[in-house]
């Protein structure tokens, strides 16, 4: 006989603050165990020194991760110039170190070139794969690697502080795939002094804001109480940068089977979108004259 699955079916997101010093990983554990949630994942990586909003997906709501995954984020990071590392942050191997200090003037001009569509090469230390390996596993046993520059939209890169010569506060809102410190890296780089990540903090990612999220030493003072689980959130909000149509009765039906299923209203042809019935979602698919086909489908209990 199969043994049941263990904890509780719940589905929907828990936004936590992540604090320095542990993995995402980490946070996705602790977060199962103070729900008692059979499933979980995470939507986004955060280095175990970086802070800031860590969205936890549970149980359905773990096949809206891509959604947010692909969605708009802000960081705000503390460069610190004059000096790079061998991780590009605060954590690595002081490789080498400069006098030179550019001007407020210089720091603005030189941002320039680091909005719109960019290419941007992937830290040394990062999760990129390098022949079926990780890349921070093959810099850890010292191998240098050439890693391929890769595309990234950048909406807003801005200086908000200079709080001395040595140090630059920037805020940057970018599509998947930014890598702060490779920002921190290449910005030194063009101003001749060198620069790396001394702490960054994501504010926000798709809909989910920091302060909004739950503090992570409370998990362990609040697990499996009804306060943390009134702190879920709707499956639906990781949905909530694709369109809405809402399916008929029939057509939920045949959604929920994974069938195509008529809705209402009206989108493109081959549109990407949700469709929902009585406010919960149904499946995710493409509308296609008048119906839904459906890509995922959700079972919410």
């Amino acid at each position: 006989m199969a043994k049941g699955k263990k904890g509780l079916p719940i589905s929907g997101w828990l936004i936590v603050d992540k604090p320095a010093g542990i993995g995402s990983t980490q946070v996705v554990g602790k977060v199962r165990w103070a729900l008692n949630a059979q499933k979980a994942g995470h939507a986004g990586t955060l280095d175990p020194a970086a802070t800031g909003v860590l969205a936890i997906a549970l149980g359905e709501a773990t096949k809206t991760v891509p959604f947010i995954t692909d969605a708009m984020k802000c960081y705000r990071f503390m460069v610190r110039l004059g000096s790079s590392t061998s991780t590009d942050d605060a954590e690595g191997t002081l490789l080498q170190s400069r006098d030179l200090r550019p001007s407020d003037e210089q720091i603005a001009a030189a941002l320039v070139a680091f909005r719109g569509q960019i290419l941007q090469v992937p830290p040394q230390v990062s999760a990129v794969k390098v022949d079926g390996e990780r890349a921070y596993d093959l810099a850890r046993e010292g191998i240098e690697m050439d890693l391929v520059a890769r595309p990234l939209w950048v909406d807003r890169l801005v200086v908000l502080d200079r709080p001395d010569a040595d140090h630059v506060l920037l805020e940057m809102v970018c599509g998947k795939g930014g890598y702060v410190r490779s920002v921190a890296r290449d910005l030194g780089q063009a101003l001749g002094c060198l620069g790396h990540v001394a702490w960054l903090r994501r504010e926000w990612s798709g809909p989910f804001r920091a302060e909004d999220g739950i503090i992570y030493a409370e998990l362990e003072s609040l697990a499996r109480t009804p306060e943390l689980m009134s702190r879920v959130l709707p499956l639906e909000m990781g949905l909530s940068g694709l369109p809405e149509v809402v399916a008929t009765q029939e057509g939920a039906l045949r959604l929920s089977h994974g069938n195509p299923g008529q809705v209402l209203g009206h989108l493109d042809y081959g549109s990407e979108c949700w469709a929902s019935r009585n406010g919960r979602a149904v499946a995710v698919g493409r509308y296609l004259g008048g119906e839904v086909h459906p890509s995922k489908v959700f079972v919410q209990e």
